[in-house]
């Protein structure tokens, strides 16, 4: 015999292949031992004790086993890129179908040799090999002639650990320790999923999974539509087995297993971990670190999705249905309360349903992948679309109703308030003016010419007052809402109205001082101030509301305070009123002493005059009293507004 040693590049270095009839020193294995010693092995076979020869039949039944799996797995994989292998000893030789299967399983392309010749063949393995210890795999003792020369035992071994490092090591289980292994992970997994049957204990690989029981429970934890546990009960174990693997492979597993391979006393351990791994991968996990639903609150979660679902759907149409009426009373306090009912929904209620509406989409999300995999049935009419286009119908209803009862909101009554303010207060103008032309008059009437502005101020000032009276019922109004410029706009309110108190009296001071001798009509007729003017109030009572003029008697009472008061829109104003009228009074009295006063000629007179006097005297007193009331009411006035 003889030895050959054929040198080669690889990744930059120089490995040493060892090649020809025998074998490297302390090789024993058949396929690397000269004819002679093979015959020599057969010859020592048949001297071997019955506890060996059995220990080397399970050997020779588990490497069948697992060839047979190994071959099924690296097909599963191998069929997407249109290749297949018949004999996984003798396809994975030249190096092309492991590479094309590495290349599929990480999704990287690697270089390879097109040659046929022995180094080009160990050269694509090498390729492999390397590529593996890249990614850090832990090859022990796998050379690339050995796969190469079609090694059973190191070929188990390679393909064992690319279904380890690209199967197995990514199984995540909830409450992993980070110590465990791909195997103990795997075994977590499969302990949980099955935990709850009775009779079953997931307690290995091998011997726990014969009887085909703990397969069949496995696949009914994810569709139990698919499975009678109580028929698994009573089935045989090949009829378990054949039933476990043929709804897998109805579920996207590939049959990698066959009944009789398994309904044995200890079916082989890595076909029983790559076949449960294959399954693993077909069924629906929650991701790590991320929110999802486990197999065992499936139907919980789907029955509050439902329950949830028709309730918020019943709900969304029945508001649908109420939100499109339009029959609304014309009452304008029924009116208000339906709005402030519409407010109350849409701030109130809609938006604790917004938020129903946003956990059945969520929940939804989580039970897609459930529903995908087949283990939720979807009625129509379930889909969250179809309760989004419901929804849509409620918002666009709600739209369509606030736009009709928005001219009886808060909101318009407040635009309308203010735009009486503006109009209000557009009136300084005007009233400038109009106080201008009165005084016009009155250097006429001194002049002896007629007055000309007494009819249009009469009528101007009843403009104002009807304005003041509408502005104190949409104050009324935003009170009522809580408008929050309420107490602003009341304040500009009172200004405008004291002005307008103050206009009216300047007016009387023009308009009543006896300057009408020319204006006056025919004998016995009313002069223009006291005539009323349209059908309405005359000057006199539209300037001083009820109070004397110039034609009552000399001496006349002072109005009291009450009946201003009563007269008038507000107290503020009759107060306002009372201090005018008091003014008025004493100018009054002034101009009647001035032209009148005498001292008499005899003492008739002289005792009449006295007489007159006192009556003055009296009077100013009454004044006295009266200035002295309303200076009390305005301290009172200052003191509460301080106050408050």
């Amino acid at each position: 015999s003889f030895k050959k040693t054929i040198v080669f590049r690889s990744g930059g270095s120089l490995s040493p292949c060892t090649s020809g009839l025998v074998g490297p020193p302390g090789d024993t294995l058949p396929w690397n031992l000269s004819k002679h010693e093979r015959r020599k092995r057969k010859s020592q076979d048949s001297v071997l004790d019955p506890a060996e020869r059995a220990v080397v039949r399970v050997a020779d039944e588990r490497d069948r086993v697992q060839k047979k799996t190994f071959t099924k797995w690296v097909n599963k994989h191998l069929i997407k890129v249109r290749k297949h292998i018949t004999d996984l000893y003798e396809d994975l030789r030249d190096g092309h179908n492991l590479i094309s299967l590495l290349e599929v399983l990480s999704g990287v392309t690697l270089p390879r040799e097109k040659g046929r010749m022995r180094f080009h063949r160990l050269q694509n393995v090498q390729i492999a090999l390397d590529f593996l210890k890249q990614r850090q795999v832990k090859l022990v003792n796998i050379r690339n002639d050995d796969i190469t020369d079609g090694n059973p035992k190191l070929t188990l071994g390679l393909i064992w650990t690319i279904i380890l490092h690209f199967q197995i090591s990514e199984i995540y289980v909830c409450g992993e320790s980070a110590d465990l292994t791909a195997k103990e992970k795997l075994l977590l997994w499969s302990q949980q999923a099955v935990e709850g049957y009775p009779g079953l204990r997931c307690s290995n690989f091998s011997s726990a999974w014969s009887n085909g029981r703990m397969f069949n429970a496995l696949l009914h934890r994810y569709r139990p539509d698919l499975i009678d546990m109580e028929a698994v009960a009573r089935q045989s174990n090949r009829e378990n087995l054949e039933q476990a693997f043929e709804i897998a492979e109805s579920l996207g597993v590939t049959r990698l297993l066959d009944a009789e391979d398994v309904d044995v006393p200890s079916p082989d351990e890595k076909s029983v971990i790559t076949y449960v791994s294959s399954i693993y991968d077909a069924f629906p996990k929650i991701p790590e670190g991320g929110e999802g639903i486990s197999a065992q609150e499936v139907d919980q979660r789907w029955s509050e999705y439902q329950s949830g679902f028709s309730s918020l759907l019943q709900w969304s149409r029945q508001h649908t249905a109420l939100m499109a009426k339009r029959n609304f009373p014309q009452n304008p306090v029924e009116l208000k309360a339906l709005y402030n009912e519409y407010i109350h929904f849409k701030e109130a209620e809609l938006p604790a349903k917004e938020t129903e509406k946003s956990h059945i989409q969520h929940l939804f999300k989580l039970l897609e992948v459930w529903i995908e995999f087949g283990r939720i049935k979807l009625p129509q009419g379930l889909h969250p679309n179809e309760l989004e286009e419901e929804w849509g119908r409620l918002i666009l209803e709600m739209l369509e109703r606030e736009k009709a009862l928005r001219p009886t909101g808060p909101c318009d009554l407040m635009v309308r308030s203010r735009s009486s303010f503006q109009r209000f207060v557009s009136v300084g103008i005007p009233l400038t003016v109009s106080v201008s032309s009165a005084f016009q008059d009155m250097s006429r009437a001194d002049s002896g010419e007629a007055v000309q502005c007494e009819t249009e101020m009469v009528r101007y000032l009843q403009d104002c007052e009807a304005l003041i009276r509408q502005i104190e019922q949409d104050l009324k109004i935003l009170r009522e809402e809580k408008y929050y410029q309420v107490e602003q706009l009341a304040f500009r309110a009172s200004c405008l109205q004291e002005e307008l108190v103050s206009l009216r009296l300047q007016c009387s001071s023009v308009y009543r001082k006896g300057h009408f001798s020319q204006a006056l009509g025919p004998a016995g007729t009313e002069p223009p101030w006291q005539r009323a003017t349209d059908g309405g109030l005359s000057l006199g009572q539209t300037l001083l509301g009820g109070m004397g003029a110039v034609g009552a008697a000399l001496l006349r009472r002072p109005m009291a305070r009450s009946q201003l008061v009563a007269m008038s829109s507000s107290e503020d104003e009759g107060s306002l009123r009372f201090i005018y009228e008091l003014l008025g009074w004493v100018e009054e009295t002034q101009v009647s002493l001035w032209h009148g006063a005498e001292w008499g000629a005899d003492l008739p007179s002289v005792e009449n005059n006295l007489q007159e006097h006192n009556t003055i005297h009296t009077a100013v007193e009454e004044l006295l009293s009266s200035l002295q009331e309303a200076r009390s009411y305005q301290v009172q006035k200052r003191y509460l507004t301080s106050s408050v």
